[in-house]
């Protein structure tokens, strides 16, 4: 069994952007700036965006941090996004969800201009994924792309399960695995709520993907000998033992399962620092993209 580390796989490619941005410094080019827009308190949105705030200050990155009550109205959020779209100073940006209820995501998206959507979102980077044109790539999907790029896996002609079709995750990256890319050419199998006979599906997985947001539902039973599992999941729940009284828990039972794979990611250190990474990626990319 081999660990998917996603912190050193991400702190290899920050240390990559840090040489590119140092570069250019030295050249007197522009320095890649990215803005974040967090509605409301929710612990999970704030350590994910602290983060990306400490990701652009590694590695050189100009970074706004623009913070909103959550009761504000959606017509104010839009003319931030609106304001943001115009600012060229800002080479990309992102609204972290989920927002409140009474604000419309899929109006707040569609309102965010393409050429700065480094989250990758937008519905006209979603339709040049599937097309295989240039645009910004969905940044989970393709931190773990990246993530079995950089580690060698084997994905031609493999047998991949996701479990999950969210728009963010389980959706895009079920396209780039099928696609014929290096990692990708898998067959590809998207399971949900309503699949049935899910656990001897995921026994025929060479690669197992969980993407569905519930602690500890892939146990030892549900994997065959020597896959890959990547664990998308990450759920807080309460532990009395840590300081902060909770910690976060993958899709995937990780103690029971690892034994039996050839690679697994963890939770924390897996999936998550290689999300980040990719959207300083592509970040930078929006900026280069800019200056032709």
């Amino acid at each position: 069994m081999k660990l998917l580390d996603g912190k050193a796989t991400a702190a290899q490619i920050q240390a990559e952007l840090a040489a590119a941005v140092q570069a250019r410094k030295q050249e007197g080019k522009k320095i890649p700036h990215l803005a974040a827009i967090l509605v409301g308190n929710d612990g999970g949105s704030v350590s994910y965006v602290t983060s990306k705030v400490k990701a652009c200050e590694a590695i050189g990155f100009e970074s706004t941090l623009i913070r909103y009550d959550e009761t504000v109205p959606e017509d104010i959020l839009l003319e931030k996004v609106q304001s943001l779209n115009v600012d060229r100073s800002i080479d990309g940006f992102i609204v972290q969800l989920p927002l409140p209820k009474h604000i419309d995501e899929l109006k707040i998206t569609q309102a965010i201009d393409p050429k700065k959507d480094v989250d990758g979102f937008h519905p006209r980077n979603l339709g040049n994924m599937i097309l295989n044109l240039p645009g910004f790539l969905p940044a989970t999907p393709a931190g773990i792309m990246e993530l079995m790029r950089r580690n060698n896996i084997e994905t031609e002609g493999k047998n991949c399960v996701i479990l999950g079709r969210s728009n963010i995750v389980g959706t895009p990256l079920s396209i780039m695995l099928a696609r014929n890319t290096n990692p990708g050419n898998c067959t590809v199998t998207l399971a949900h709520s309503k699949t049935k006979n899910i656990k001897a599906l995921c026994r025929e997985a060479d690669i197992l993907i969980a993407a569905i947001g519930r602690p500890n539902f892939v146990t030892a039973d549900m994997v065959k000998e020597g896959a890959v599992i990547i664990d998308v999941g990450t759920t807080r729940v309460d532990d009395a033992t840590r300081e902060r009284g909770w910690r976060l828990v993958g899709d995937v039972k990780f103690d029971e399962v690892a034994p039996k794979t050839s690679f697994i990611s963890p939770v924390p250190g897996g999936v998550g620092p290689m999300t980040i990474a990719s959207l300083m990626m592509n970040t930078l990319k929006a900026m280069e993209l800019k200056a032709k």
